[in-house]
């Protein structure tokens, strides 16, 4: 069970797909377009309603032009997010 000062897996992947699609200059529909997926799915995996496969967890880091482990890494504590 995770103790509530820790991010679970679910929130460390929407947190780095938005950072990184702000980053990138990416609406949600256009990486939707880049990665072959939904723009309410990439809306969901933002808003942590939504828990990835691997499968697609892949797709969105080629889309964003990342390895997919950067998307499950989670970010050092006090550097600000969108």
């Amino acid at each position: 069970m995770a103790r509530q000062d820790q991010a679970t897996i679910i929130d460390v992947v929407a947190g780095n797909v938005r950072q990184l699609r702000k980053a990138a200059g990416l609406s949600q529909e256009e990486l939707a377009h880049e990665a072959d997926l939904d723009r309410t799915y990439i809306s969901q995996v933002e808003r942590r309603q939504r828990n990835v496969t691997i499968t697609v967890l892949a797709r969105l880091a080629a889309a964003l032009g990342v390895g997919p482990e950067r998307l499950l890494i989670k970010p050092l504590a006090g550097k600000k997010r969108d």
